[in-house]
């Protein structure tokens, strides 16, 4: 296994339904570049184009998938901070 700082992991946490969807949640943890960072990602399935009725692994393999390639075309900024 590689040393932990190589390890990015997106972590399978569950399903939730609310009112006007179904939702796949994940955790990720990771290194890159000196920083340790922690994110939630949550995909609607229907996004993901997959039915409630699928099995759980297809379900959770292809929001899996939307949600890091979104996750890495993500720009963040600092809330309240224009100029440094």
């Amino acid at each position: 296994m590689k040393d932990l700082a190589e390890n990015n992991l997106i972590r399978f946490k569950n399903i939730s339904r609310k009112k006007d969807a179904i939702y796949a949640n994940f955790k990720v943890k990771g290194v890159k570049g000196g920083v340790n960072f922690t994110a939630s990602i949550t995909v609607d399935i229907s996004a993901a184009e997959v039915h409630p009725g699928d099995i759980l692994e297809k379900i959770i393999e292809e929001c899996a998938r939307i949600g890091l390639k979104e996750f890495k075309r993500a720009e963040f900024q600092f809330e309240g901070l224009t100029t440094i």
